[in-house]
């Protein structure tokens, strides 16, 4: 905390607004985020987006209270207060301003919440982890999993899309007749997983972003992440 700990001289020239420091700082987390949040982006999303349906599931199920209570043991609801692991001692007084409340992929053990009482309170819980959280877990397994959820024909005819085909090639390369081969991507094209484009006398097959994601296992790529919270209204939060 600022308050028991003396800051380094780099802090005292970020918080003045110094060009230099605010570059170096600002090089920093590209780089972090660059090496270590990018390459799994879609495993992080896939943890909080998770947690975030369940807990919503449960305010909509069992109300604020329920929602609450559904954090234990990392957290304990005992009206008014909701009791928090937390590296210090101290009670917070929300006097009426709430509380939102944030899954994080990358926090661990406790809550984080703002050191600064004043301002608008949040407070980051870390989400669970699965055991397969690990990118390659289960991606040796993926074309049998996809063939059991749309057909081992139709896996087969979606994998053969990644480099592009005709019908034509696709029947011969997967040893099915060409109508049936028609048939299959018609199939993934209703469900905007294959596209197909005539350039000349051919009409060719490509992904969509959405089937290359069922492909390869990876959350297509959004514009942007806006973070939201669920936002109750305990009366007082202990840390």
């Amino acid at each position: 905390m600022a308050g028991t700990h003396r800051l380094p001289r780099w802090a005292h020239d970020l918080g003045a607004g110094d060009r230099t420091a605010m570059a170096e700082v600002a090089t920093a987390f590209r780089l972090v985020h660059r090496t270590i949040v990018a390459p799994d982006w879609t495993g992080t999303a896939r943890t909080t987006e998770a947690d975030r349906a369940l807990r919503t599931r449960t305010l909509c199920d069992h109300g604020v209270h329920g929602l609450l209570d559904s954090f234990r043991p990392l957290m304990v609801w005992r009206p008014p207060v909701l009791h928090v692991r937390y590296p210090e001692d101290r009670d917070l007084h929300l006097g009426g301003r709430g509380v939102r409340l944030i899954p994080s992929h990358f926090c661990w053990n406790t809550p984080i919440a703002l050191a600064d009482p004043t301002l608008p309170q949040v407070l980051a819980y870390p989400v669970a982890h699965p055991a397969t959280w690990a990118p390659q877990a289960t991606r040796d397994k993926r074309a049998e999993a996809l063939a059991t959820v749309i057909g081992r024909t139709r896996s087969r005819v979606l994998t053969c899309l990644e480099s592009t085909a005709t019908t034509g090639e696709i029947a011969r390369r997967l040893g099915i007749s060409a109508p049936s081969a028609s048939e299959h991507v018609a199939a993934l094209r209703e469900i905007d997983l294959a596209h197909s484009r005539r350039v000349g006398a051919h009409v060719v097959h490509t992904l969509t972003p959405l089937g290359a994601a069922l492909l390869s296992g990876d959350l297509p790529e959004q514009p942007s992440v806006v973070a939201s919270g669920l936002s109750p209204v305990p009366a007082a939060v202990r840390r």
